[in-house]
Parts: structure tokens; sequence; C-alpha cells
């Protein structure tokens, strides 16, 4: 039997422990080796810790004849990489003003915001009560859906739909009760 195929037929909780015991092995000179690109230590830990969900995603590609460090090291340059390309992209929108104008926007709009949730808390308390204790455990208390479908008997299928449709109600709600403002008395 090949390497290959041994390691494909391998337990899952097998090929977990042998990652881990390979990662952590090398987490340090990871660390080490992505902080030498990125200047911030909190940063570098991000970035090894989207590192290792890489790293974890690709094991089966691994060759377990060749260092797990290098091989390692190279996921950690790319995601180190794609962060200081993300961050260099942020940076130059923030230095075209874009919070600036993001905060000008925001406040401008502030007083439509405040009249939609107004008409928003109103249509809520219009909804059947299912329908209410459905969108506010998914919004407010967030229940994952799994729990939603289980406490009201149907699928996750229809639990998604089910909220698809409340949310479409909503929007038409908030929407019917913007127009009559504007159009009232």
């Amino acid at each position: 039997m090949s390497p290959d195929s041994a390691r494909r037929s391998e337990d899952p909780s097998a090929a977990q422990q042998r990652f881990l015991s390979l990662f952590l092995r090398s987490e340090r000179e990871i660390f080490r080796y992505v902080a030498a690109l990125v200047p911030n230590g909190t940063d570098a830990e991000d970035i090894v810790q989207q590192t290792a969900l890489a790293l974890w995603e690709n094991f089966d590609a691994y060759d377990p004849e060749r260092p797990f460090t290098p091989w390692a090291c190279r996921f950690a340059l790319n995601k180190a990489k794609q962060w200081i390309e993300r961050r260099q992209r942020w940076q130059t929108l923030l230095d075209g003003g874009l919070a600036e104008e993001l905060a000008h926007r925001r406040e401008a709009l502030r007083p439509e915001f405040e009249v939609r949730l107004k008409h928003l808390e109103s249509c809520l308390n219009k909804l059947p009560e299912e329908q209410r204790s459905l969108v506010e455990g998914y919004y407010y208390r967030r229940d994952a859906v799994e729990k939603l479908s289980a406490a009201s008997s149907r699928t996750v299928a229809a639990t998604y739909k089910t909220l698809q449709r409340v949310r479409q109600t909503l929007q038409n709600c908030v929407d019917n009760a913007a127009k009559t403002e504007v159009v009232g008395p």
C-alpha cells in the first residue's frame, strides 16, 4: 500500500492527531517566520491561526517524507501576503478619506435609519408569535438554525425558508409603513 493510499484510508482522528503533533512542534517557528513579515504580534498570531486552518484543510496533500515546517511556512507566507495586501488596500481607502466619508454618510442617513428601525419594531410586533420567536432567536439571541429548527420541529431547510419569508414580510411592512408616513396625513 502506498503512503498516499494509506493516508487516505487513515482514521480521521489519527490524521488529526498526526496534524496536531506536527503543527504544535512547528508552531513557534511558524510564528517567528510570520512575525518577521508583519509588524504586530497580534496580527502575526491571527495569521498563524489562519495558516493552521489552511494547513489542516490541505493536510492530505502533505508529503510525510518531507519536513513539515518548511511546507507550513509556505502557507504562512501566502497568508501573510494576503494580510499585507488587504491592509494596504484598506490603508489606501482610509488615506483617501473613506472613514470620514462613511461617518458623514451614516450621520446623514441616521434619521432615516431611526424611522425604519421604529417601523421594524412595529412590524415585528405584528408577526405571529411563532415567527417573532424565530426572528428573535436567530437575530437577537444568535441561536443556531439547527437549534431553532429542532425547537420548531422543522427541518433546517424549512427553517431557512421560513426566515426568508419572514424577512420579506418585514421588508414589505417597513417599506409600506415608510411610504404611508411620507404620504400620510
